[in-house]
This record gives structure tokens, C-alpha cells and sequence, in this order.
């Protein structure tokens, strides 16, 4: 009895010693993917900050740009005209009838270029 007592205990710790080798492979190699892993993610992540340093920077251009283009696209003050002696009430009204019409501005234009009427051409 002794002897199958110490057969068994001898057989019990020549398979945990197999087994634990097998799982200590499978720990080494779960710990190597790990390190792979981690790396990877790291340069993931300083691409990512990259990108976002890049985008940040271009919605910095951006927004300046669009100032800009709001800048020169603000009519600018129309001067005042000087003050002229006042003529008399015929050249007067003379004068303004034939004052010209106001330019249109760049959305109007292109409106106008979008619909042109018919220049020339009878109603009939």
C-alpha cells in the first residue's frame, strides 16, 4: 500500500511538472502578444496625437482664412459725396434723374449672370 501510495504521489507531481511547462509556454507566448500588442498600441496612439496636432493646426488656417475672406468680402463704406453748391430746380431734378444705378454686388452679379434676360429681343 505504501508502494501505490508513493507510485501515485509520483505520478501526481510528474504531470503537474508537464503541465506546468505546458502552461508556462502559454504564458510566455501570452506575454510576448501582450508586449506586441502594447507597442503597437503605442504608436497608434502618437500617430493619433500627430493627426490631431495636424488638424488642430488646419482649423487654426481655416478659421483665419475665413476671417480674412469675411474681411474683404464687407462692402466698404461708401464716402460721402462733398457738399456742392445747389444748382437750380431744373439742373437739379435733371441731375438726379440722371443719377446711374448702384453696382450690383458679387451674389447679385452672379445671379444675374445665372438668368440673363433677353437683351435685344421684342416682347412680341
Amino acid at each position: 500500500m505504501i508502494r501505490k501510495n508513493m507510485l501515485a504521489g509520483l505520478a501526481a507531481l510528474l504531470l503537474s511538472t508537464v503541465a506546468c511547462d505546458q502552461s508556462k509556454a502559454e504564458l510566455d507566448k501570452t506575454k510576448a502578444d501582450l508586449q506586441t500588442v502594447t507597442a503597437e498600441r503605442d504608436s497608434l496612439k502618437s500617430q493619433l496625437d500627430q493627426a490631431n496636432a495636424k488638424a488642430a493646426g488646419l482649423q487654426a488656417q481655416v478659421t483665419d482664412l475665413q476671417a480674412k475672406a469675411a474681411a474683404a468680402a464687407a462692402p466698404a463704406p461708401a464716402p460721402e459725396p462733398e457738399a456742392k453748391p445747389e444748382k437750380s430746380s431744373k439742373h437739379a431734378a435733371k441731375a438726379k434723374a440722371e443719377k446711374p444705378a448702384p453696382m450690383p454686388t458679387a451674389t447679385e452679379q452672379k445671379a444675374i449672370d445665372a438668368h440673363p434676360q433677353g437683351k435685344g429681343k421684342s416682347h412680341f
